[in-house]
């Protein structure tokens, strides 16, 4: 049975809008620091267990699973990506006993920005009936 989806109300519209922007801003900051290693960076990131070589190769994939979120035809995709690597970077902290709320945070985000924006995906979560 197919069924007719709903078209988005330019509200919900811009909110999944609003809610994508903000974890993707965070996501290109912190991916932006990988590549141009400003001075400080590698002692805040020896207690979490990481080497200044391998933040190349991170700030690379960051930003690939970012902008496969941001393409329109690949972002739930885009948006598994970047839970397994937020899921990661959550990891990361609670190892070490930082706090990871930010992780976590940005991870609803991701799948709020794409559950607004996106009709199809009210049929496979059906939160709005």
């Amino acid at each position: 049975m197919v069924s007719e989806i709903q078209p988005t109300s330019k509200k919900i519209l811009w909110a999944g809008y609003i809610a994508t922007a903000l974890p993707v801003l965070l996501l290109l900051f912190s991916a932006s620091g990988k590549f141009f290693k400003p001075e400080g960076m590698e002692a805040n990131i020896e207690p979490l267990g990481w080497k200044m070589a391998q933040m190349t190769w991170l700030g690379i994939v960051e930003l690939a699973c970012v902008i496969i979120y941001l393409i329109p035809r690949t972002a739930v995709f885009g948006a598994v990506l970047l839970t397994a690597y937020l899921g990661g970077a959550t990891a990361t902290h609670v190892r070490i006993g930082d706090p990871y709320y930010f992780p976590v945070i940005a991870g609803i985000l991701v799948w709020l920005g794409i559950y607004l924006r996106e009709p199809r995906l009210w049929e496979l979560a059906p939160l709005r009936k």
